[in-house]
């Protein structure tokens, strides 16, 4: 719920959330690649499925980043008043 006063210079983290998924979906292939080199069947099945995980917020984090800004409010959208629940008839 928005209540008006959100700062003016908010930015989203979406693009940091990206870099760090990027960079969780190299480790997670690395730790694939060395556990199952290894012969340890449990962690490297662990790091599968960390990168299945980090790769489907990826490609969502992806999503919203080409959306755009669209789907957040801007400053010509009023602040929403509280709901204060349903009145007391």
């Amino acid at each position: 719920m928005r209540s008006g006063n959100e700062p003016a210079t908010a930015r989203s983290a979406l693009r940091l959330r990206f870099w760090l998924s990027v960079w969780g979906l190299l480790w997670a292939a690395f730790g694939t690649t060395v556990f199952s080199l290894l012969d340890r069947p449990g962690w490297a099945a662990a790091c599968g499925v960390l990168f299945v995980v980090v790769a489907v917020d990826l490609t969502m984090v992806a999503r919203h980043l080409h959306q755009g800004a669209h789907w957040q409010p801007s400053r010509s959208v009023p602040p929403y008043e509280p709901d204060h629940g349903t009145p007391k008839h």
